[in-house]
């Protein structure tokens, strides 16, 4: 397959003859099964970087030359793989800097991922043996180790170990999928939205361990304080889109028929029977619990629904079973501790914070065991 490694560029004049020299003399005579080229994409840097590409293209003739304006890591990016799929041809592609900081043989390492069936092998420092500069001082090490634990948290996806490096490849399918989204992040979020919508859009990543180094020529186009404001606004705003837009979104709304169901019966009840507050609401919760399964089985959770009575009755048995856990052990608990604590003062009051907590096991158990994902084949 025709891979291009993609290395962006401002002001790497005196690195990127020593990256592509190492790349062609040292680590492309190796790999046999794949056609190897260099795409420099430059942001019209002052220092020459691409006059020197420019004499390198005329040493190596699998070597081309991308200028456009600087306008962020992300832009270059976007503009190489753009110009690398179209003009070149490219199959597969690396994103990798220019200073050295990539071990360029790790680059087999990574094609071999592909080569199994990864769609997209991401360069990891905090799993396998994969390591940060051990010459960081404590306050920037404790920055990065957190900081991708951060986007891990907020994100909510932990299979994946290092959001932020740029050592990647991926099949030209994932950047054409999620091209369209990416204009946006021109900066350095680009590489934690580019792997987010990945992730996101059901692609198989691959991870290879890598060990970071610090360049040795030149300095870090990364500004701190922009990048992390950027970082926080991308994950938290996508994160709540998710939630909203996802099942957990529809799962609040059919959570709302049932609440309005469970505390309609419940005022009901207790308001016209001698049942204790406890046993009120276990009762009206069926009602509710009934009225949530169908819901949620023709909508929430629709692309895992059941497809025969013997399934529906199935997975229903599982939902009035585990719902009754959370409506006995949590709401009906939270009440019955209210009423022995105040009496029926509060019966309400009870009712929500019991419903709130309520809410969170129920979510957990109907996406992760009655209508769970089955991996894909």
């Amino acid at each position: 397959m025709k891979v291009v490694v993609i290395i962006p560029t401002y002001n790497e004049k005196g690195n990127i003859e020593r990256l592509i020299d190492i790349l062609e003399t040292q680590i492309f005579p190796t790999i046999k099964n794949h056609n190897m080229n260099i795409l420099v994409a430059d942001d019209n840097s002052p220092d020459g970087t691409s006059q020197e590409v420019k004499r390198l293209m005329n040493k190596w003739k699998n070597v081309d030359l991308c200028i456009g304006e600087k306008k962020g890591l992300g832009a270059a990016y976007i503009r190489g793989m753009t110009y690398a799929i179209q003009k070149m041809g490219a199959e597969i592609m690396f994103e990798m800097d220019a200073d050295l900081s990539h071990d360029p043989k790790k680059i087999p390492e990574f094609l071999k991922k592909i080569d199994e069936g990864a769609d997209m092998a991401v360069g990891t420092r905090y799993s396998q043996g994969g390591s940060i500069p051990s010459n960081w001082g404590f306050q920037r090490k404790l920055f990065s180790i957190f900081g991708n634990l951060l986007v891990r948290a907020i994100l909510m996806r932990f299979s994946i170990h290092d959001w932020t490096g740029g050592f990647r490849c991926l099949k030209k399918e994932v950047f054409l999928r999620e091209k369209n989204e990416l204009t946006s992040f021109l900066g350095y979020t680009f590489q934690v939205s580019f792997l987010h919508k990945a992730a996101r859009d059901g692609f198989k990543i691959a991870e290879v361990p890598i060990n970071f180094t610090d360049r040795t020529l030149g300095r870090s186009k990364i500004v701190p304080r922009e990048y992390i404001a950027d970082l926080l606004r991308y994950v938290i705003s996508s994160r709540i889109k998710e939630l909203i837009s996802g099942s957990f979104g529809k799962f609040l709304v059919v959570g709302s028929t049932g609440f309005a169901i469970n505390i309609l019966l419940y005022a009901f009840f207790i308001n016209n029977t001698k049942l204790s507050l406890f046993f009120a609401n276990i009762i009206a919760a069926q009602f509710a619990i009934f009225s949530n399964y169908n819901l949620n089985n023709l909508w929430t959770f629709k692309e895992r629904k059941s497809v025969n009575l013997g399934s529906y009755l199935w997975k229903m048995l599982q939902f009035f079973l585990s719902s009754n856990i959370g409506v006995w052990l949590i709401q009906s608990g939270v009440i019955k501790v209210g009423e022995l604590m105040y009496g029926r003062k509060y019966p309400y009051i009870y009712f929500i914070i019991g419903t709130g907590l309520l809410l969170i096991w129920n979510f957990t158990m109907y996406s992760r065991v009655i209508w769970k994902k089955h991996p894909k084949k």
